[in-house]
């Protein structure tokens, strides 16, 4: 599990899972999830409110954006573990420079 806090017109960036589904929830603040199949093609959109959860499987672009006017707080389970158990990132930046 891992915990973000994404700044007011942040996001997380367009990634991809390929061998990793993700449950990503929606403790505070308002969302737009962007997913496809395509990196440049995200085709499904909806907006997230808190409490709200979006499945992305494996293999799946996507990118959540902060569209609200406070931070926005996200609880995230990959299955299988995507990170080793411990791993803290205290800003984007830091979780980018890691995974390359």
């Amino acid at each position: 599990m891992t915990l973000m806090c994404i700044p007011v017109g942040g996001d997380i960036g367009v990634e991809i899972h390929p061998d990793t589904d993700q449950c990503i929830r929606v403790e505070a603040g308002r969302a737009i999830v962007r997913m496809g199949a395509c990196k440049d093609k995200l085709e499904h959109c909806h907006q997230l409110a808190a409490g709200d959860t979006v499945f992305v499987p494996c293999g799946t672009w996507h990118n959540i954006c902060n569209v609200g006017s406070s931070p926005l707080k996200l609880s995230s389970i990959y299955v299988p573990p995507h990170h080793p158990r411990g791993t803290i990132h205290r800003t984007k930046a830091e979780a980018e420079r890691a995974e390359h």
